[in-house]
């Protein structure tokens, strides 16, 4: 067995380590660096700048909980917009909605989606090949800035933390142009680190898009590979209200998009908990 071992650099003092089985790529692109390796407990594992971004054995958490809270907070979205998440497990989860007519990505780093659609296909599946899928190589920010107002149902940003590359997706600037392309009842999800170790991303991303949005908040998913608890996911609606919804609402809109029963970790009940926080994390959405 071998002994390498790789060590994610998020955090200068505390960290995980994986047991490499094998390595299988190591590239540097024009935005990071990207590593993707045969782990021996969580299968395939992809790295940008020394970050896991994403196991086999735990995506489904994060991208269920990404895709199916807004999707079936709204009810009825046909129209989905996607930045980041070059591994093409939000798109595939998007798709999986029947009412979803568009879904757009944007993703900046071409090299992410190559090296997942080769070494992670089961992430994205047949998402990259179905006729309301559009991909997109290029810079969010500038697609918001050039896409028309009341566009689109829901917005999604899988995006790295708030330095280097993703930096941008943090901005005012960024969020008056979602909440401008976005229709009068539309949502914006985005990921806001985890906050036992990054409190302040959440905190201030919640006051820069409670200037765009009338309602503002957060909700959690346990995803064991971000290290340090719970992630949240930021919230953000045109219209207030939309995220107080009943389980047995929640499950009808789920069977009638097709993906009752088709999760691991997102549930109706789980949907309805995820937005009742812990104190520690409830004192950050100072909006």
């Amino acid at each position: 067995m071998t002994d390498i071992w790789v060590n994610e650099g998020l955090y200068p003092a505390w960290g995980q380590r994986f047991r490499v089985v094998h390595e299988l790529a190591r590239v540097r692109s024009p935005f990071q660096d990207i590593m993707v390796f045969e782990s021996e407990t969580h299968g395939r594992v992809m790295l940008l700048d020394g970050v896991v971004q994403i196991t086999e054995a735990d995506e489904f958490v994060y991208q269920e909980m990404i895709v199916h809270v807004p999707m079936l907070a709204h009810g009825d979205a046909s129209r989905v917009l996607i930045i980041g998440a070059g591994d093409g497990g939000v798109l595939r989860r998007v798709l999986q909605h029947r009412g979803v007519t568009q879904a757009v990505m944007v993703e900046i780093d071409g090299e992410v989606i190559r090296l997942a659609r080769e070494f992670l296909p089961a992430i994205g599946g047949a998402a990259w090949e179905d006729p309301r899928a559009e991909v997109i190589v290029g810079d969010g920010i500038d697609y918001v800035q050039r896409a028309p107002d009341a566009s689109v149902d829901v917005v999604i940003v899988d995006s790295t933390d708030p330095i280097g590359v993703g930096e941008v997706l943090f901005t005012d600037d960024f969020y008056a142009h979602c909440a401008r392309v976005l229709t009068p009842h539309g949502v914006l999800v985005n990921q806001c680190g985890v906050p036992f170790m990054q409190a302040e991303e959440l905190r201030e991303t919640s006051l820069r898009r409670a200037r765009f949005f009338a309602e503002v908040s957060a909700y959690v998913a346990a995803v064991p590979t971000y290290v340090g608890g719970f992630m949240t996911l930021g919230w953000s609606a045109k219209a207030a209200g939309m995220r107080a919804l009943p389980v047995e609402v929640l499950r009808e809109r789920a069977a009638a998009a097709g993906v009752l029963g088709t999760t691991r970790y997102w549930s109706p009940e789980m949907q309805a908990s995820a937005f009742v926080l812990p104190p520690y994390i409830q004192d950050q959405l100072s909006v």
